[in-house]
Formats: structure tokens, C-alpha cells, sequence
């Protein structure tokens, strides 16, 4: 479902931008795991959530990697272990492109030259539609276009089209950030944006927390941390018990062993709910 065409290596601009379907406080701590420098500011009116990540450097340059593989790269480690969905659109002197990541889901993408020619799979877009929850008949309509060739629309104009599909979901880019511009022009554009942050590497320490914080955001958090999670633990306690003392009654190692898990990981789930609500 992914198409990649080999890199660019002309001049011209190139700069890539994240775009993640959640508020900036649930992004914040799995960017930090990222370990890059980045500026992070919502992306949304107040009714809906999404938020934009840029660049604050440029390792593509560094890494001596095409700025799509880096971009790709950095979607699906946002993505993991998180219940929103990371959109990377990326730019270079050549080509122009997506890439959307989602959980442990294999990533989708495509590509046009920088004409505009389309050198991806329409069944990619299809995907990306239906990951995101887009109309299949209304947002296809807009969508399926960008798949076929038009001499009027360059890359740029491409990706302009998927954020106008993408508007009726609650994105708005903020002024200055669309693509096509260069990777510095973006950065000086979103360090004067309203709600602007930056989001650095500060140690272990601190990104163990940040891990912590995202498994707490994520799909499971509700059952590791809070009402649920305390209600789980003891739950399990309460089984665990008798369990393991009726398993040494009967002299049935297995379910002494049984019972033994249950205790333990109820004793674990609700010292942990507790050492995160003090953290």
C-alpha cells in the first residue's frame, strides 16, 4: 500500500510536518520519546482535537536519510501505544507525500512527483479514509481525485486537497504552516503561534515518566490507573485470595498458582495507580 519512489536530491524546498488527532497534552509525552526537539501547537478549533508537531532541525540532512523515511520513522513511534492516529506529511525537491501511522497497524502512505503525477496505490487512500473515520462517500469524492492525473495541480496542490478533507474533521493548520514551505520557515511560523510549545529530550528519568504518561493516555490506560484500574486490582484480589488458599486446601499446585497471579498482579496494579497519583 506504500509506494517508494527513490529520494530527491535537487534544490528546492523540503520540510515535513506532524499532524496527530489529539489535544497537545496527550501528545506531549509520547513527543518527548522521540527524542528530537520539536514545537508543538493545537491544530484545531475548540470543539475537536488535533494537534501539529514541526521540526525544530533538520536530520534528514544529518542522517544522510530521504526526508520521507525520517518523517515515516517518527509517525509510527508516536503512534505506538497511543489511541490516536499520527499523520506525517513530508516535501521535497522531487516528490510530495503522506504518511499516516496507527497503533501497531502496518503504516499507509502516498506519493506524487512534484508535478502532481500520482505514483501510489488507490487503495492506500482508501485506507487512510477508513482509518481516520472519514465519510466513504462524501470525503472519497474529494479524495479519489487526487489519485488520478491533473495538470493543474502540482504535489503541493495535493496535499492542500487532503487538508481540505481533513478540515471537516476539526484540522485547521495555523497561519504559516502549509506545505511546501522550507523546513525553516515552518519552525520560525510556529515558534510566534499562540499555544506554542517546545518539546526536547530532557533525560531518562523524565522519558520514563513520559512513558508512563503515554501507556496512562493510551487504549488501556482507563484499567491501569484511576476508578477502573483500583476497581480491577482489588477485583482480583478478591478472586486471588481464596483461590490460592483453596488451591493448598486441595493441594492443587495450579491453582495456588493461579490464585498467587491474581493477588500479585491486583497488589501491583493498585500500587501503581497509587505511585502515579503521587508522581
Amino acid at each position: 500500500m506504500n509506494a517508494t519512489p527513490g529520494p530527491g536530491h535537487g534544490p528546492g524546498p523540503v520540510g515535513a510536518l506532524l499532524l496527530c488527532r489529539a489535544d497537545t497534552d496527550a501528545v506531549r509525552p509520547a513527543a518527548h520519546l522521540l527524542r528530537e526537539r520539536l514545537l508543538l501547537a493545537p491544530a484545531a478549533g475548540t470543539s475537536e482535537r488535533w494537534s501539529v508537531l514541526v521540526p525544530e532541525g533538520k536530520p534528514w540532512l544529518d542522517d544522510g536519510e530521504a526526508v520521507d523515511g525520517v518523517i515515516a520513522g517518527w509517525a509510527t513511534a508516536l503512534a505506538v501505544g497511543v489511541n490516536w492516529p499520527v499523520l506525517a506529511l513530508w516535501w521535497d525537491a522531487d516528490r510530495t507525500g503522506f504518511t499516516l501511522a496507527s497503533g501497531f497497524r502496518r503504516h499507509v502512505g502516498y506519493v506524487w512527483l512534484a508535478d502532481g503525477t500520482p505514483v501510489g496505490e488507490d487503495e492506500a487512500m482508501r485506507t487512510f479514509a477508513a482509518r481516520l473515520g472519514l465519510d466513504p462517500v462524501l470525503d472519497m469524492e474529494v479524495l479519489e481525485p487526487l489519485t488520478r492525473p491533473d495538470p493543474d495541480a502540482d504535489g503541493r496542490a495535493r496535499l492542500l486537497g487532503l487538508l481540505a478533507v481533513l478540515s471537516r474533521s476539526g484540522l485547521t493548520l495555523p497561519a504559516g504552516l502549509a506545505p511546501g514551505e522550507p523546513a525553516d520557515r515552518l519552525r520560525e511560523a510556529a515558534r510566534v503561534l499562540p499555544g506554542a510549545e517546545t518539546v526536547e529530550w530532557s533525560g531518562w528519568r523524565d522519558a520514563l515518566r513520559s512513558e508512563l504518561d503515554v501507556v496512562d493516555a493510551g487504549p488501556f490506560g482507563p484499567w491501569v490507573r484511576g476508578p477502573k484500574a483500583r476497581l480491577l486490582g482489588r477485583a482480583q484480589l478478591a478472586l486471588g485470595v481464596p483461590l490460592a488458599l483453596w488451591g493448598l486446601w486441595r493441594r492443587s499446585g495450579g491453582w495456588a498458582f493461579a490464585g498467587g497471579v491474581l493477588m500479585a498482579q491486583g497488589a501491583l496494579g493498585l500500587a501503581y495507580d497509587r505511585v502515579r497519583a503521587r508522581a
